[in-house]
């Protein structure tokens, strides 16, 4: 049986456009939590609002009580040192954190210090902006035309340099899934994104991280 709706009614209206970013992934409550216990909100507290960037470039990790008042801490120090090191296990098994079937794709173009790290002050910033398809182009086109964005080149290569964990992540995908099989667990199976040909690139890695994943999860470390 398919879902979906009619063949007459898909005919009817046009696809719509895809548009993704790229996502280093969700955080686990239990991140979430740590971070909030820094800043001095309580276990079960109710909260009016919570996010965990925004209003800014990057923006604050920011926690908003029912009467207003609010708690915050930046970008380095809840994604930098506790969020980005604790997402969801489904997210370390994902394969396209680019968005490759998207339209058009985001992602932050940070800026880097003399020695090449991203440096994650509050600035106007940049996204890097890729239109993968000839309508995606099309749009970003209009836009532009329209004065809705400002673009200017940017070297893909720079766009990799500032987003490390995109390509290391595709690059021993393959190493975590059999790494989680071997362990006893379930593990997604994927077709078309060449993860076993990455792998053997970096056989080392693959191999370090199909051990470090057959750890976690026989430990019981491994969950969301």
């Amino acid at each position: 049986m398919r879902g979906g709706r009619p063949a007459r009614a898909r005919r009817r209206w046009p696809r719509p456009l895809l548009l993704s970013f790229f996502c280093a992934g969700t955080p686990s409550a239990r991140a979430t939590d740590a971070v909030l216990d820094r800043l001095g909100v309580a276990p079960g507290e109710p909260l009016a609002a919570l996010w965990y960037r925004g209003r800014g470039w990057p923006g604050s990790f920011t926690a908003v009580r029912p009467d207003g008042s609010q708690v915050a801490t930046s970008y380095h120090e809840s994604w930098g040192e506790v969020l980005g090191r604790d997402v969801q296990w489904r997210c370390k098994t994902c394969p396209d954190g680019v968005g490759e079937s998207a339209d058009v794709v985001a992602g932050d173009l940070w800026r880097t210090d003399a020695r090449g790290y991203p440096v994650f002050t509050e600035s106007d910033g940049w996204s890097a902006l890729v239109a993968r398809t000839p309508r995606g182009r099309d749009v970003v086109e209009r836009a532009v035309a329209a004065g809705v964005l400002t673009v200017r080149p940017v070297d893909p290569d720079d766009v990799m340099g500032v987003q490390p964990l995109q390509t290391t992540r595709r690059r021993t995908l393959a190493g975590r899934i059999a790494g989680a099989r071997l362990a006893g667990a379930r593990a997604p199976r994927y077709r078309g994104f060449g993860l076993v040909r990455l792998a053997l690139r970096d056989l080392r890695a693959t191999l370090r991280t199909a051990r470090g994943t057959y750890r976690r999860v026989r430990s019981g470390a491994a969950r969301s």
